[in-house]
C-alpha cells in the first residue's frame, strides 16, 4: 500500500490542488487527510469539498473543531460563513483519530496529540510528553499502545526515535512553517515494513495571494507573510491576543 499522508491544508486550494497532481503522479494508492482542513486560508468551501470528494480517510483538525463549533473568533466566524451547513456538519462530525496495522505495527494517526486537537506536541516537547503520543487513551478511542505515531497540526515535517518507536509530523500542505513549500507524507507498507518519506511541492503562491487580495477574511496579511517566508505570523484581533 502506498498512502500520502497530508494535513493542515487550511483552505489553501493552489497548494491542495499542486500536492494532488504530485500524489497522483507518485502513484499513491490511498490520500489520508489528518485535519485542519479550514481556517487561516481564502477558499474554505472549496478545500472542504475537494477533501470530501478525494479522500480515503479523515480526521479532525483543532481549526475544523472551532470553525464546526461555537468559537466567536473571528478567524473561525469567517470560513464557517464561507461553508453549506452541510460542510459545517461534515466538519463537526469528522472522527478524532485513525488507528491500522500495517504488517505486525499498531499505527496510530491523530491531528494533535493523542490526548486531543487542542493539547500541542512540540519538536521540542519532552520526551515524557513524545511517550504519552503512544499511550492508550481510552476517553479517545484508543486502547492499545501504538507502535508508530504520525500526527500533523505543528507544521513541521519530522521524524522523531521515540525509544524506538517512529513519531512522524507529516508537514503542511498548505501553511507549512518549515519551508514555503507545500509538504506531504509518504508512507509505503510492506510485509517485510514500510518506508517513508517527506514531498515538497512547488505551488504557484502568487495565484494564492492574489486570491487571499481578493477576499474580505480576516488578518490577510498575516497569511500572506506566512506563505511568502513560511514563518508564523501572530493574530491579534484589536488588542486582544489570539492563538
Amino acid at each position: 500500500m502506498k498512502l500520502a499522508v497530508i494535513a493542515d491544508l487550511h483552505a489553501n486550494l493552489t497548494a491542495t490542488l499542486a500536492v494532488h497532481e504530485d500524489i497522483k503522479r507518485r502513484g499513491m494508492s490511498e490520500i489520508w487527510v489528518l485535519g485542519d482542513l479550514v481556517g487561516k486560508g481564502p477558499r474554505p468551501r472549496e478545500v472542504v469539498e475537494w477533501v470530501s470528494d478525494t479522500a480515503d480517510r479523515v480526521i479532525m483538525g483543532n481549526w475544523d473543531a472551532r470553525v464546526a463549533g461555537a468559537s466567536h473568533r473571528p478567524q473561525d466566524i469567517w470560513p464557517r460563513s464561507q461553508l453549506s451547513p452541510g460542510q459545517v456538519s461534515y466538519l463537526a462530525n469528522l472522527p478524532f483519530a485513525i488507528e491500522e496495522t500495517f504488517g505486525n505495527l499498531l499505527w496510530r494517526f491523530v491531528h494533535a496529540s493523542a490526548k486531543g486537537v487542542f493539547h500541542r506536541v512540540y519538536p521540542h516537547s519532552s520526551l515524557p510528553e513524545q511517550r504519552e503520543m503512544f499511550y492508550p487513551q481510552p476517553e479517545r478511542g484508543l486502547s492499545e499502545f501504538a507502535d508508530a505515531v504520525v500526527y500533523a497540526d505543528v507544521h513541521e515535517a519530522l521524524l522523531v526515535d521515540v525509544e524506538g518507536r517512529p513519531l512522524i509530523n507529516t508537514g503542511s500542505v498548505g501553511n507549512p512553517l518549515d519551508s514555503v513549500l507545500a509538504t506531504y507524507l509518504t508512507l509505503e507498507f510492506e510485509r517485510s515494513g514500510f518506508t517513508m518519506g517527506f514531498a515538497r511541492v512547488i505551488y504557484d503562491r502568487e495565484e494564492e495571494i492574489a486570491c487571499a487580495e481578493r477576499s474580505d477574511m480576516p488578518f490577510v496579511k498575516e497569511y500572506i507573510q506566512e506563505i511568502r517566508t513560511g514563518r508564523y505570523q501572530k493574530r491579534r484581533p484589536r488588542n486582544l491576543e489570539s492563538t
